[in-house]
């Protein structure tokens, strides 16, 4: 594709300024399809695609709101030329900023140096898979030939898009984690693709769980009743038994249900939480994020946390016990108080930070591990490699936190059994460790691993699904 753009479009050594016009005359009779002397956003879209750069919707959006002048919704000549040549200033001092020596070439050395400035941190291996995408002649080097041909016909105009390019297209991780809510652009919050990933995320976990959801209640059933005699296999017949194959999913409803506010609270209150941790215009760094994401998660889970304690108590109950939602918590309020509801709120709050701060550093030193020792020509790890480091990182955090996940539900549920002590979480750790032993802080806990992989997988699979039926522009 590199070679292509340099051979029809940009000027070579010997070329000289006045030659252009006719090379991006070259390119855009390329793009015109139907030879009207103007290009649309379809022909657009085929044309770069048949010519092996296929950018997005969003990119070739902005290509359009940015190139269009008199607003038609077409793309003649002269505007095209205007665009592509204001794109090549922008790029020429992104260019120059990345050059640190000002030798006309950027190197590994400079790129993680640029990095660093902004508070991010890679390892030179990975700034040479970066700079190898764009490399066209070997050298590990690029020069401004290299770096314009690539960016050409990407509508990154400063270092900080460029590293959010690097960021999503090449699988270059800066923190991201599972328990980190997603972080969006002011483009992107303009444009509304904010709530459109929202969107396709809260779907892919209601799919997931909704999946799993018969994995979840066994779990739930083992943890609260504690018993060793309860495996798999019987614990699945012993609630079939009870209420037929509906109540496999007892309790999803509300786990489904709560999937929107969780979302919406933790979103918002990440941005608060950044704005308090730096000062305007400093960057967000890994240590920020993992804090302002705790934060999050424990406000979110503060504020959703009452449909946790009714989850539980669905999924525990008996076949009849509650008519349903409304009809749980209305017997709760009735018969324990207010405060039932946020039964068992310390441990939960407790394990968000050893699952987040684990989940985080174990999926970085996984991502990190794989660039540094299996990457060959390419700094993207690929989606089988992205899912299997989540999936671990995953893991290694509930290890960590289920014995206060385990005590957490014991104590949404306690209050069930007629005349049981309603114990303090230090009370239940002390009563579980003497009557079950250390054991009995993981009761439960094989189902919850079961349903690790194909929850990762079906929300992967579901959110890249919506994420094309909602319109939401691949990164």
């Amino acid at each position: 594709m590199l070679r292509w753009l340099r051979a029809f479009v940009l000027p070579t050594a010997a070329c000289q300024e006045a030659e252009r016009p006719t090379r991006y005359e070259t390119l855009f009779r390329a793009l015109d399809r139907n030879g009207d002397g103007v290009v649309d956003i379809g022909e657009l879209q085929q044309g770069l695609q048949s010519l092996g750069i296929p950018l997005g919707q969003d990119a070739e959006e902005k290509i359009f709101t940015t190139g269009d002048v008199n607003k038609d919704g077409k793309l003649d000549f002269e505007e095209f030329m205007k665009y592509l040549k204001d794109h090549e200033k922008k790029m020429k001092l992104a260019f120059k900023s990345l050059d640190k020596n000002n030798d006309g070439k950027i190197e590994p050395s400079e790129i993680v140096q640029s990095l660093q400035m902004l508070g991010l941190q890679i390892s030179e291996k990975q700034a040479k898979l970066i700079l190898q995408s764009i490399d066209s002649d070997g050298t590990m080097t690029v020069d401004w030939n290299e770096w314009r041909d690539y960016f050409l016909f990407n509508p990154v105009t400063d270092i900080e898009e460029i590293i959010r390019f690097w960021k999503h297209s090449t699988g270059i991780d800066i923190g991201d984690s599972l328990t980190i809510p997603d972080e969006f652009t002011e483009d992107e919050k303009k444009s509304g693709q904010w709530w459109r990933q929202l969107l396709a995320g809260g779907v892919a976990g209601a799919v997931s769980r909704t999946s799993t959801a018969p994995l979840d209640r066994l779990k739930v059933m083992m943890q609260v009743h504690g018993s060793k005699s309860m495996n798999i296999f019987g614990g699945f017949r012993q609630m079939v038994k009870e209420g037929g194959i509906r109540s496999l999913w007892r309790g999803n409803g509300t786990n489904v249900i709560k999937i929107a506010p969780e979302t919406a609270v933790k979103f918002w209150a990440y941005e608060q939480y950044k704005k308090l941790l730096t000062e305007e215009g400093q960057k967000l760094g890994t240590f920020e994020r993992f804090i302002s994401g705790s934060m999050a998660g424990a406000t979110a889970q503060t504020f959703i946390y009452p449909m946790e304690v009714l989850k539980t108590r669905l999924a525990v109950a008996k076949t009849g016990q509650y008519s349903g939602i409304y009809g749980c918590a209305k017997k709760i309020l009735k018969h324990e108080g207010v405060g039932a509801f946020y039964k068992g709120y310390v441990p939960n709050l407790l394990g968000i930070i050893p699952y987040a701060g684990i989940d985080l550093a174990v999926y970085e030193l996984l991502k990190s591990y794989w660039l540094d020792n299996f990457a060959k020509d390419s700094a993207n790890p690929g989606v089988v490699v992205l899912l299997s480091c989540g999936a671990l990182s995953s893991t290694c955090g509930q290890l960590a936190s289920y014995p206060l996940a385990l005590v957490r539900t014991r104590m949404q549920a306690q209050a069930m059994g007629e005349g049981a002590p309603q114990l303090s979480m230090v009370g239940l750790f002390q009563r579980i460790i003497s009557k079950e032993g250390v054991s009995g802080l993981y009761r439960g806990i094989t189902p919850n691993f079961m349903k690790v992989l194909p929850a990762v997988g079906i929300s992967y699979v579901v959110y890249e699904n919506m994420k094309q039926t909602l319109g939401v522009a691949q990164k």
